[in-house]
């Protein structure tokens, strides 16, 4: 197949459409270092326009805020690649959406940005489920291979691609 993106992102997206299709659902994103890239992921595949609802691409501090609704204390207080920042954007793409299901990624992909609490490679995942309570949502923080920006990007995007499936 041609495609743009690569193999294990479009088998995983693949995936993704065809369960998620299965399931009858749909998926929200909101995406800040992966840059869209998990929405490009899930729109190479044909039939993705029965899952995906919307991606929002919330790359600033302000966009976060705007566009999702996250609080600024939080960002404040928390940063914007922390647990509770990444919580903050899956409820507010659920809840700025018609989706099922949201997911949402903040990190630092690097070569700059980390510091010795929060490395490059520090990736925050959340996901969050239509009628289920708040405090159920999925929330965690992982570290992947800092080793290149594309690296840390391509790690994430598989990241959020799996907690996308039902």
């Amino acid at each position: 197949m041609d495609h743009l993106l690569p193999a294990d992102i479009t088998e995983l997206a693949a995936r993704v459409i065809e369960s998620n299709i299965a399931a009858g659902r749909t998926v929200a994103l909101a995406e800040s270092c992966t840059g869209g890239l998990v929405a490009a992921a899930l729109t190479e595949i044909a039939g993705s326009s029965a899952v995906l609802d919307r991606g929002f691409v919330t790359y600033s501090n302000e966009a976060k805020q705007e566009l999702l609704g996250v609080n600024p204390d939080i960002i404040d207080t928390f940063g914007a690649v922390s647990i509770a920042c990444a919580w903050a954007m899956a409820q507010g793409a659920l809840k700025r959406s018609g989706a099922d299901v949201a997911v949402a990624i903040s990190g630092i992909a690097g070569p700059g940005g980390g510091s010795p609490q929060k490395p490059v490679g520090t990736v925050v995942f959340a996901r969050a489920i239509r009628g289920q309570d708040e405090e159920e949502a999925l929330a965690e923080e992982r570290l992947l291979d800092g080793s290149s920006r594309s690296t840390v990007r391509h790690q994430a995007a598989l990241v959020a691609l799996e907690l996308l499936l039902p």
